[in-house]
């Protein structure tokens, strides 16, 4: 508890305690502004997306490394925690590098109308690549503990393969499911150092709530700072704490 309270709740406490400094009215005006409102509206949206996207992916790579035998098996699983050891803003200068009109891809997306390099739809493809292994993970052991013989069992009793996965496979990941997707989304919110380079940062259109307060920051403007610091940690802890209870609830239906 002393460790928790050192990492954890005393920055907690001294971003609060920053933001009390402010009068009601000057913490209403900074963190509620059309600038503010639009970053965290692509933050919160972008963050969302990005974390159902990697529900989806990483329950298919996880299926993929553990259901099947393939050459290079075990390169796919060590590349899967790239996003942990990379540091992000490589990851954002490739992805950058990448889609601009003479990268690689965007030599080609470009001409067809699709924009991936400073535009929101480069936000949340940095925000999968940086969410993906949480989501690979969390689903990964699940899928190694359940036993083939139950998948044998409701086929031998004329189940389809869908059928199989929707009642005996699904209702044991669940749980892992939910839970993936809240790290998945709880890294992206706080995500900076790839949405920096790849965004454009431009603001009302691209422009993420982490790096407004890194704007502020720069502005010597510390009490803003911490005001939409404040209002970022009191969201997400209050969708912490709903998927939480989806996890005790999808724990209890899968039981």
């Amino acid at each position: 508890m002393f460790y928790l309270s050192v990492l954890v709740l005393l920055p907690i406490m001294a971003c609060f305690f920053k933001a009390s400094t402010l009068s009601w009215n000057e913490f209403w005006s900074a963190v509620w502004t059309e600038r503010t409102r639009a970053a965290y509206s692509l933050t919160f949206g972008a963050s969302l997306v990005a974390a159902f996207v990697n529900l989806f992916l990483g329950l298919l790579i996880a299926w993929v490394l553990v259901r099947y035998s393939f050459p290079g098996k075990r390169i796919m699983d060590s590349l899967v925690d790239l996003p942990l050891a990379l540091p992000t803003a490589v990851g954002g200068l490739v992805y950058a590098s990448l889609y601009v009109p003479n990268g690689w891809l965007g030599r080609f997306l470009v001409p067809l109308g699709i924009q991936a390099a400073y535009s929101r739809l480069g936000i949340v493809l940095v925000l999968i690549f940086v969410g993906l292994p949480f989501a690979v993970r969390t689903v990964q052991p699940i899928l190694e503990e359940i036993d083939p013989e139950t998948e044998e069992a409701s086929s031998s009793l004329g189940a389809t393969r869908w059928q199989s996965f929707r009642r005996v496979i699904f209702p044991a990941l669940l749980p892992a499911l939910i839970t993936g997707f809240a790290l998945s989304f709880a890294r992206s919110i706080g995500e900076y150092g790839s949405v920096v380079f790849v965004s454009g940062n431009m603001p009302y259109k691209t422009e993420i709530a982490p790096i407004l307060i890194v704007a502020r920051l720069e502005e010597f403007a510390y009490g803003e700072a911490t005001a939409i610091a404040v209002v970022l940690l009191v969201i997400s802890f209050s969708m912490l704490v709903l998927i939480n209870r989806l996890v005790r609830w999808s724990r209890r239906y899968a039981i």
